[in-house]
């Protein structure tokens, strides 16, 4: 497993795929890396030279924004949006879809678990309702 900028890529697979997993680094840009630094994208990653890996290296830092830059300018537009007070920054703040989905039925994912909200019916229920209290 070669470590480039301080992650371990998988050596078995192909140099195209391996750079997938760069947070910041996708399909189109794994297959640029490996033109700008003149790299086979076939070649496994464990075959990488030390000088290959040097150049790969440079090509990521010096042309590409890519794993904790990334993450920080992100968070940071976040901050940005909310701050502003944007429509876009009040959905972050609630935890809310950002992108217009709908939040009738589906959202789960930004909204978290179902929490029933209403009148709680039978004896039961109500009793147990109060001994929580």
């Amino acid at each position: 497993m070669p470590r480039v900028l301080g992650i371990d890529i998988p050596g078995r697979k192909q140099l195209e795929y391996s750079l997938r997993y760069i947070y910041g680094i996708g399909p189109s840009l794994a297959k640029s890396v490996c033109e700008k630094a003149k790299l086979d994208p076939v070649k496994k990653a464990d075959d990488l030279t030390d000088e290959e890996i040097q150049r790969l290296v440079a090509v990521l830092q010096n042309d590409y924004n890519i794993e904790g830059d990334l993450r920080r300018e992100t968070a940071a537009n976040i901050r940005r949006l909310i701050s502003i007070g944007s429509y876009r920054g009040m959905r972050h703040r609630r935890g809310l879809p950002v992108r217009g989905q709908r939040t009738k039925t589906n959202a789960r994912t930004r909204k978290g678990a179902k929490r029933t909200v209403g009148i709680v019916r039978g004896k039961e229920a109500r009793s147990a309702v109060k001994a929580g209290n």
